[in-house]
């Protein structure tokens, strides 16, 4: 940061200013301490160590003083907040674009003003946040979008400039939901895009089969974090893909329970390890929000809990337990010092008929026997559970719809909503920036329990928030140095890190007569990749188009280019997994006399769901579709919007004549391949990383090592007859050089891999 002047008194006491008025003071044996010289906090020395006196006591207070346990000053905060301080602090914000769009959301105003008529910085704060902030006494926000480093980290110095004045002075916590993956593709991970360094996740990580790597991206997007000023992970989603059909498969390691435990855990520990320190706490850690507890996988037909359609997890292999593992034996089992994540988040879904002791089918974050009985009683977790965004707000017209989801509590107030969630034990609402509801919800609590218990669960949850504050050291210094941000976010050694897995992350399913790699300088033909018009998660339109799907300028440094199929030597083919629009629901099959729900379908052609369950498991949305009691789409038909992706592949090996095509996939999900495989001579799989990756594959310059993390089913009848809990229970694609496309499968340059890695993680 640029220094401004200083007054000797200033360099006396230590004392270092900065722009934006933060000043740093150094303590020779304990923590740097950052202000803003604005906010009227003061520096107390006492037996040579200096602390901040956030509330303006003129004396240290136990949570000011950092030499103290974590637990005793948390406690010490806690019992000074007022029940409207700790209601601000169970909040945790909708989403957060910096600077704000116009409209949508994530809209908000300057002075009144919309962004570009207002004259403010791009890191200025919405008169918005300043209420929430203010008024609402909110301290957990939610990043997404930012216009850069430079300008997220000002942002984040803003608003802790802004509170820390404030009441007992109490930092934000900001967080993320994933933003390094290599393309935004959704809601979940829309941070990402170029200027911070970019990794496989999920499936793509999954494929990698390899816990350090994962640690090591942890460690690095740790140190990117909290140079953004982020010191929360909404992350990882450790939920089992046994359930090939479902939307967010594509974020999940695996199908299984082993490989996910162990992801997790390297996932967490590099995160939120702070390298050197004794417990693993300090301020270079992240907190790590695992999700979605006990496993939102199992998704009845594949439909998704943002949705009422999908608001079902079914077990019908009874496989629970197996759902559960990768948090009981991964993310609360690290080998770090921070021992276990420091906070979960419950999913959408009822988890149906799983609550053996109450019998109740509510959504997770709604279900005491999820979260009081076995979350914390049975494996005793202590850290913060947090709902996922808007399960307290009201559900949509349509099941089809996207608005809150109060799954199970449909009938209830928004007030008893929060009632019911702070009676299942849960600490913190996701997407809320309104204290209102939940005093509301504290009063209900003080007359069926009196003042004194509510009071007392109101601190607990306050304690178990505090924490990841104190321990990620954001009391002692929440700001960030805005040039080194420039320097440490998505700098060359991290960007190398982050390719060289997405690299790691590609699997080779075929390679007949060692076509691969091809490393002479010869002739490809690349067909354009049509791409129709979609709906995206938000329901925004985007136009259709037809492009070449990789730069060709790149592919022109290593191989000639031609637009003649007759003048290559070879084809280069790059296509998606098959997609359904509709996601498992259409209004338009209501209108007609139907129930709504469509089968998902993982082949490119129109596909008619002749053996799907004649009755669904569950059924249920008793306000907007009250006289649905089955959820069944057999004998009902459904066609990929991306067909002529298989188009493309027959028509090129029909026009190359006997010369090699290679197929480049990019999925989202598992997916049929009897429809095209026998037209490829090579085929080679990504879970959404960069198509520069695949080019690197393709010339020779990396051999491929990835494995499938999940198994490719050799139809949709194995599709439809496996059950949403368990793994490993389909027939797997067999091609034509006799290879089964099935977990742990992938091919190097000497053919099927056999390593420690298939060697460690059978099915």
């Amino acid at each position: 940061m640029k220094r401004t002047v200083l007054n000797v008194a200033a360099l006396f006491f230590g004392i270092t200013a900065f722009s934006q008025n933060i000043q740093t003071v150094t303590n020779s044996k304990g923590p740097v301490l950052g202000y803003s010289a604005d906010s009227g906090v003061k520096i107390l020395t006492i037996g040579g160590n200096k602390f901040k006196d956030l509330n303006k006591n003129g004396k240290l207070d136990k949570y000011e003083d950092w030499r103290l346990p974590v637990d005793e000053r948390a406690k010490d905060l806690a019992s000074k907040m007022t029940i409207e301080q700790i209601a601000g602090l169970m909040l945790y914000s909708g989403h957060q674009s910096v600077p704000a769009p116009a409209d949508g959301f994530r809209a908000g105003k300057y002075n009144g003003k919309l962004y570009k008529e207002s004259g403010a910085n791009a890191w200025d704060l919405t008169d918005q946040q300043k209420k929430f902030l203010k008024e609402d006494n909110l301290r957990h926000v939610l990043v997404t979008t930012v216009e850069s480093p430079e300008v997220a980290a000002k942002w984040s110095n803003n608003i802790q400039a802004y509170i820390e004045g404030l009441g007992l002075g109490i930092p934000a916590n900001n967080s993320t939901d994933p933003r390094h993956s290599a393309t935004v593709t959704a809601e979940f991970n829309e941070g990402a895009g170029g200027q911070i360094s970019l990794w496989p996740d999920g499936l793509a990580m999954g494929a990698t089969f390899d816990p350090e790597l994962v640690k090591k991206f942890g460690n690095i997007a740790a140190q990117e974090y909290r140079a953004l000023g982020i010191s929360t992970a909404l992350s990882p989603q450790i939920d089992l893909g046994t359930e090939p059909r479902w939307y967010r498969i594509a974020y999940v390691f695996s199908e299984s329970p082993e490989l996910t435990a162990d992801m997790a855990r390297g996932y967490i520990d590099g995160f939120q390890t702070t390298v050197g320190n004794k417990n693993g706490w300090g301020n270079k850690s992240v907190n790590a929000m695992v999700k979605h507890w006990p496993g939102g996988g199992p998704e009845e037909g594949g439909r998704d809990a943002h949705w009422a359609m999908g608001k079902f997890a079914v077990y019908p292999g009874n496989n629970f337990q197996n759902h559960v593992k990768p948090f009981t034996e991964g993310a609360f089992k690290l080998n770090g010092g921070t021992k276990e994540a420091a906070a979960v988040m419950p999913y959408y879904t009822i988890s149906f008929n799983q609550d053996t002791k109450n019998g109740e089918n509510v959504g997770n974050g709604y279900s005491k026997y999820l979260i009081t009985d076995l979350l914390r009683g049975i494996y005793k977790y202590d850290g913060v559970v947090c709902t996922d965004w808007l399960i307290t707000a009201d559900e949509p017209k349509s099941p089809g719809g996207f608005a809150g989801k109060p799954w199970g509590a449909e009938k209830l107030s928004i007030a008893e909503r929060h009632y019911k969630v702070l009676e299942a034990g849960v600490d913190q609402f996701g997407g809320n920036n309104d204290k209102g509801p939940v005093l509301e919800a504290y009063q209900m609590g003080v007359k069926e329990h009196g003042e004194k218990a509510y009071r007392a669960k109101f601190e607990q949850s306050a304690v178990r928030l505090l924490r990841n504050f104190f321990r990620t050291g954001l009391f002692e210094n929440p700001y960030v140095n805005v040039e080194e941000t420039k320097k440490i976010v998505g700098n060359p050694e991290f960007m190398k890190a982050g390719y060289e897995a997405q690299v790691k992350s590609i699997v080779m399913l075929k390679n007949k007569a060692n076509i691969l790699p091809i490393k002479e300088r010869k002739t490809v033909y690349i067909p354009k990749r049509y791409s129709p018009a979609t709906f995206n998660w938000w329901g925004i339109y985007t136009a259709p188009s037809l492009d070449y799907p990789i730069d060709i300028e790149k592919v022109k440094k290593h191989y000639n280019v031609t637009e003649d199929p007759s003048k290559a030597d070879f084809a280069l083919v790059f296509v998606k997994s098959p997609h359904s629009e509709e996601g498992g629901y259409s209004d338009i099959d209501v209108a007609e006399g139907g129930n709504g729900y469509l089968p998902i379908s993982l082949q490119y052609q129109t596909y008619t769901a002749t053996e799907a369950r004649e009755k669904s498991i569950a059924a249920g949305d008793p306000v907007v579709a009250p006289n649905v009691h089955d959820r069944t789409f057999k004998n009902k038909t459904s066609t990929a919007t991306n067909f002529t992706d298989l188009l493309t592949i027959q028509n090129t090996y029909k026009a190359m004549n006997g010369k090699p095509v290679i197929v480049s996939v990019t999925a989202s999900k598992p997916m049929v391949f009897n429809e095209f495989e026998k037209h490829a001579d090579a085929i080679l799989m990504n879970f959404n990383v960069s198509n520069q990756a695949v080019l690197d594959i393709i010339t020779g310059k990396y051999e491929p090592s990835g494995l499938l993390p999940l198994q490719m089913p050799a139809n949709m009848t194995t599709v439809e007859k496996q059950k949403e809990d368990v793994p490993y229970d389909m027939e797997t694609h067999k091609d034509s050089e006799g290879h089964s496309y099935d977990f742990g499968y992938g091919m190097n340059w000497s053919g099927v891999i056999k390593d420690a890695r298939t060697e460690k993680y059978k099915k």
